[in-house]
């Protein structure tokens, strides 16, 4: 009885995350975003390879 409540218009977020990429030749850093508004994957430079650019954090898992 206490999921009457559920059946109701439940909202749904969706969560984007901006992933930067890095030309390997110049450097360059771009977003996923300005990438896939372009109509081919290329940097300023004119090379085409790219490398995700790792987030800062570092994560610890402690060991059970």
């Amino acid at each position: 009885m206490a999921d009457e409540n559920f059946d109701e218009v439940e909202e749904t977020t969706v969560e984007t995350f901006d992933v930067n990429y890095s030309c390997l030749r110049c450097g360059t850093i771009v977003s996923n975003t300005e990438l896939s508004r372009l109509p081919e994957i290329k940097c300023i430079c004119g090379f085409r390879v790219f490398t995700k650019v790792r987030p800062p954090v570092v994560k610890t898992v402690k060991a059970i």
